[in-house]
């Protein structure tokens, strides 16, 4: 993999690279298999007290959920902005304070709203805007520690960022296994149980498996790291570059304010913004898409949504093409003119960033593709949409991490990283308001995917 150091440094390095995807596939971001908690919650009777009887436009009695669905919809607005806008103190406090704290404070989280979740019942429904916010918090920390092992392989550093990136999509899948787990007669509150109990896996590791600071780039020779060693804080080699019309360098400072004021930063922040804007809203929405779809059928509806959770296990499938997309040119010999230019002082950040713009146009084109299929209401094609929905979201959030890390200096990575992430969240809220309008639509998503 193209680590440094002795063979049981190597075994060290991969047993922390193949830990830490296990970490991230299976508890960091397991908020995002929201549709299938959904289900489980709906049969509980969460939000149960808001359902009504109505009229419908035939004139036969039923019942109106439209307020429970749209309470639902409004904890996973609250919990997906609260992952993304609080990346931004939480990457001061890692950048400032390290790994180990830092894993200290997700494990505290995590478990404190794992144990929300099981302790409350349908009388006490509000207790899962507090508890999914908790856990989506604790997990997007899981993922920002995680994704510095990268440096730990040089050349394949953007593939393993995305990897992670995917294992944190793909881990949506955990709560169709509960959902699976409860349909066979395991209760909500014991699957909840066990993951909080699983912290103390997580608190084994931060112990033996992670720096108490950072982990360098490039890796020093001989390094180490764990409990019992004390390592220094890093910092990029590194400057940040631009370049103006006429194609000259301009190396800026390092200073984190300069990097946040960067073109690069802006109009990266405003790529991504957009594209997970619509990404939540195709995710709050789901549940009643495919009610709505499956003629209130319940069994076509589970159908739909366990394929759903299955295609978003398939993103850490998706994610290291992405990376490998981007280290492309890492391993390739340079050709004439490319050694032309790294004479003339082209550096290799220059030729990272430059290898990162097909994947930056393929993964809008990805997001093109997605709307057009979600917004068709023909209930078949919702596989395609499933497809194409988690392979944008696994090169969307694996191609903002790697392009920061690349683009930006090391050390400013989990503030420049969570400043991304907590500006796109304000501009996610825009979901609830596309939630309001849905509803004044007649409940029908297809009207705003549109």
């Amino acid at each position: 993999m193209g680590c440094k150091g002795s063979s049981g440094t190597g075994v060290r390095y991969k047993l922390t690279l193949a830990t830490g995807l296990l970490e991230c596939l299976c508890f960091a971001g397991v908020v995002f298999g929201w549709a299938s908690l959904v289900f489980v919650l709906k049969t509980d009777g969460y939000f149960s007290d808001l359902c009504i009887n109505a009229t419908d436009a035939s004139g036969e009695l039923g019942t109106d959920c439209s307020l429970q669905d749209e309470n639902f919809s409004l904890v996973f607005t609250v919990a997906s902005f609260m992952n993304n806008f609080l990346t931004l103190p939480n990457g001061f406090f890692y950048d400032h304070f390290g790994t180990m704290a830092t894993r200290f404070l997700a494990i505290f989280l995590y478990t404190t709203g794992t144990l929300i979740v099981a302790l409350s019942n349908k009388a006490l429904s509000i207790l899962l805007f507090p508890a999914l916010s908790i856990v989506a918090v604790g997990g997007i920390l899981f993922l920002m520690t995680n994704m510095q092992v990268g440096n730990l392989f040089g050349y394949h550093r953007s593939t393993i960022i995305t990897v992670y990136n995917g294992a944190f999509d793909s881990s949506s899948v955990i709560f169709l296994i509960i959902k699976v787990l409860y349909e066979r007669g395991v209760s909500l509150r014991s699957s909840f149980l066990f993951l909080s109990a699983c912290n103390l896996i997580h608190l084994l590791r931060t112990l033996f498996l992670m720096p108490k600071s950072h982990i360098p780039y490039p890796i020093p020779d001989d390094y180490k790291y764990g409990i019992m060693v004390s390592t220094k804080a890093w910092t990029s080699r590194t400057p940040v570059f631009n370049i103006d019309n006429n194609n000259k360098k301009h190396f800026l400072s390092n200073s984190f304010r300069s990097c946040v004021l960067s073109w690069f930063f802006l109009w990266h922040l405003i790529w991504l913004s957009v594209m997970q804007l619509r990404h939540y809203f195709f995710i709050g929405t789901l549940n009643p898409m495919l009610n709505r779809l499956a003629n209130q059928d319940p069994d076509i509806v589970s159908d739909y949504t366990n394929a759903f959770a299955f295609t978003q296990f398939c993103g850490v499938l998706c994610a290291p093409w992405n990376g490998l997309l981007m280290d492309r040119h890492k391993r390739k010999p340079l050709d004439p003119g490319q050694l032309k230019e790294k004479c003339e002082g082209v550096s290799e950040q220059e030729a990272d960033l430059r290898s990162s713009v097909l994947s930056l146009l393929l993964t809008s084109l990805q997001c093109l593709l997605f709307s057009i299929c979600a917004s068709i209401p023909f209930l078949p094609l919702q596989y395609v949409t499933f497809i194409l929905q988690v392979l944008n979201r696994s090169f969307l959030y694996g191609g903002n991490a790697a392009f920061i890390s690349i683009a930006f200096p090391a050390r400013h990575f989990g503030k420049l990283y969570g400043l991304a992430m907590s500006l796109s969240a304000v501009v996610s809220l825009l979901q609830y308001p596309c939630f309001a309008l849905n509803k004044v639509l007649g409940g029908d998503p297809f009207c705003v995917n549109q």
